[in-house]
């Protein structure tokens, strides 16, 4: 009867319900294992584990510390996987609750601010499912700790005829102590930003059903965003844009107007004990209560001789409105170098609250630190980088400062020959899992080369292809801090007569938009496919857009390269393309760029003379022509080249007989 009961009391219950407690739906007959960052959550009956689950971090699933909205979480770089130390319970169950405490920020929704699919990994390589959980509806982004329920399948594995999640098959490879891949039960793929305080899995209906749960408190109403994305205080030229320096007891600062070298002293400011921090007038920017912002910060200082090795830069933000605060990584400071020049440099920061650290009653942004000595600023700007339909999104006043002021000084290549035995800055990658390589010789009769191909596992949809990912190292290119990169890449692989139609390209890689380190996956556009000449060739891309952090591998990567089957590779080419210093816009793999020849439009005029166009911008093409194409000798078009437009033009008044070309 008291089963019975509990079921009705339970089937009555509705959220949204308090981050307090379990929610009142919660079963304490069920089996759940769970854990909670800040252990005040208790078990509520005899098979609840409490510190059952642990959210994994490193490689992609790097998770960090945060405190917001008066809890200490864990906050999602770009998968969370969570593994239970305790797994075999669920060898036995069809489903598998998952209940999660998360904060309701931007992260919950897709980058469109709609509902998006929550995906689920389960299993061991090579037979791994992804099943959506479920979708967070456009009120759980309210900017409170909200309760979230996604229930999952646990599919049968096609192998042995055991479930995915509870059980090791004898075929599981890679990191699978847990049940599942890279350490973890269950993994969550990708969510960059999520915020999570709590994690529980449970059998069916443990924490009630999805449709109770997943209801949630309004947010709190708020003036919108102001049509504004840009403040500054340049103390040299005592001027400002809503942006002031603040001077009181607890963040003191001293003023002087001879800083700098010879010939660009300035007037300049530096804080006396360690901190200096700069306030927002008229909540220009917007109010503690909108949404937490990516925000640009530029500062220029002056780099003192004196100085060298002392530690600056952003100290720590307000994540929320209710006093969170993200301390940031002495790694992504700057350190001094003693140049005697004025410095600029540009940080973003994610998710940026306007309530700012000790700036009341002016709102904020970061706080800065000088770590050892004093250093002087001249001039400071902030900016939100508004996104949606806000009519400044994807505006940047402070394009031209870079995050890196070295990022010109940075080598431009890297080359990996495993034939040569040439490792400059490449080198293979760690091998297992779904990146397992083989290294053998291989190649046509009088070239045989050694060189790298995918191990190539078989029979499961899941796993019908295999991946080669190599290793940066000594940062070649410079540290990942630095901008995405522009990057031309050559693979040189045999064009193996069996294996025409096969393809490779480029997969995946890190890229950073708007302060977040997020995947960027390639279309199949880019595949190259094997013709079958059975000779070594060498294929072409380029990736705009790259950060070097790597996609499972270390220390630095570039992309991983996706095969449809066993691919040869002997050597591997990276050419940054920088867009400043002594390299700007050189290509190192210029000679491998593939020439694309413009196509050449033919038509006569109203006088029925032939009019020949092309494309203006084909810069190095000239027109030639000859009578015959049986062995006739290819000559320039003297004739006269106009513009129309984008077009050249040539017009030819003649009754011979022609052919044409462009010739680089």
């Amino acid at each position: 009867m008291a089963a019975s009961s509990l079921a009705s009391n339970v089937s009555a219950q509705e959220g949204p319900f308090s981050s307090d407690d379990w929610p009142k739906t919660a079963d304490p007959n069920a089996v759940v294992h769970y854990m909670d960052s800040e252990s005040l959550l208790s078990p509520l009956g005899d098979d609840w584990i409490e510190d059952g689950l642990t959210i994994l971090s490193g490689g992609d699933q790097v998770t960090t510390e945060v405190e917001i909205a008066g809890s200490f979480a864990q906050k999602v770089s770009d998968h969370m996987n969570v593994a239970d130390n305790a797994f075999e319970e669920w060898a036995d169950h069809e489903v598998i609750d998952i209940l999660m405490l998360v904060y309701g920020n931007s992260s919950v929704l897709d980058a469109n601010g709609q509902p998006r699919n929550f995906q689920f990994l389960t299993g061991t390589l090579p037979e791994i499912k992804r099943e959506i959980g479920g979708q967070i509806p456009v009120e759980g982004s309210n900017q409170k700790w909200n309760w979230v329920l996604f229930r999952i399948p646990n599919a049968i594995r096609d192998s042995d005829g055991t479930r995915l999640v509870g059980s090791i098959p004898d075929n599981a490879q890679g990191s699978f102590t847990a049940g599942g891949v890279n350490g973890g039960t269950i993994r969550l793929e990708p969510v960059p930003g999520l915020i999570v305080r709590a994690v529980a899995f449970g059998e069916k209906g443990a924490f009630g059903e999805p449709e109770q749960v997943n209801v949630f408190f309004p947010k709190e109403e708020c003036q919108p965003e102001p049509k504004t994305n840009h403040v500054f205080v340049d103390i040299a030229k005592k001027t400002s844009n809503h942006l002031t320096v603040i001077n009181d007891d607890e963040q003191p600062v001293t003023y002087a107007d001879d800083i700098g070298p010879s010939g660009d002293k300035r007037r300049a400011v530096a804080p006396l004990e360690g901190y200096i921090n700069f306030g927002i007038t008229d909540n220009y920017l917007g109010l503690a209560c909108n949404e937490p912002k990516t925000m640009k910060v530029c500062v220029e200082y002056y780099d003192d001789p004196a100085k060298e090795g002392t530690v600056f830069g952003p100290d720590a933000y307000a994540a929320d409105s209710q006093g969170g605060v993200v301390y940031i990584d002495n790694e992504k400071l700057a350190i001094l170098e003693g140049t005697g020049k004025w410095v600029q440099r540009a940080w973003l920061l994610n998710g940026v609250n306007l309530l700012g650290v000790d700036t009341t009653p002016l709102t904020g942004g970061p706080r800065f630190i000088a770590e050892g000595e004093p250093v002087f600023i001249s001039r400071i700007d902030f900016s939100v980088m508004r996104t949606g339909n806000h009519p400044l999104a994807g505006d940047d006043p402070l394009i031209d400062c870079i995050i890196d002021p070295r990022v010109c000084e940075y080598g431009n290549y890297a080359e990996l020959d495993l034939q040569k035995d040439i490792n400059n800055g490449i080198e293979l990658g760690k091998s297992g899992g779904d990146q397992e390589m083989v290294v053998d010789e291989a190649g046509p009769e009088g070239d045989v080369r050694l060189a790298v191909r995918p191990a190539w596992e078989d029979g499961s949809p899941e796993f019908n292809h295999s991946l080669l990912n190599f290793a940066l190292t000594d940062e070649v290119f410079g540290p990942s801090s630095q901008p995405n990169a522009h990057l031309a890449i050559c693979l040189t692989y045999y064009d193996d007569p069996e294996l025409i139609g096969e393809t490779l390209r480029p997969e995946v890689y890190r890229r950073e938009m708007d302060g977040n380190l997020g995947f960027a996956f390639t279309s199949a556009d880019l595949n190259v496919s094997l013709e079958g000449s059975g000779t070594w060739k060498t294929a072409y891309w380029e990736l705009p857009d790259i950060n070097f952090s790597g996609v499972n591998q270390g220390p630095q990567a570039a992309a991983r390269f996706i095969t449809s089957s066993k691919i040869w590779v002997s050597r591997v080419q990276y050419g940054v393309i920088r867009n400043c210093g002594p390299n700007a816009g050189v290509n190192p793999l210029e000679e491998f760029k593939p020439v694309v020849i413009p196509e050449i439009a033919i038509g006569r005029t109203m006088d029925g003379a032939v009019r020949l166009s092309w494309p203006a911008s084909a810069d190095g093409f000239k027109l030639q022509s000859t009578p015959s194409l049986d062995g006739g000798e290819w000559s320039p078009v003297a004739k006269q080249i106009t513009v129309d437009e984008d077009q050249n033009v040539i017009v030819i008044e003649s009754e011979n007989t022609a052919f044409f070309r462009l010739a680089k």
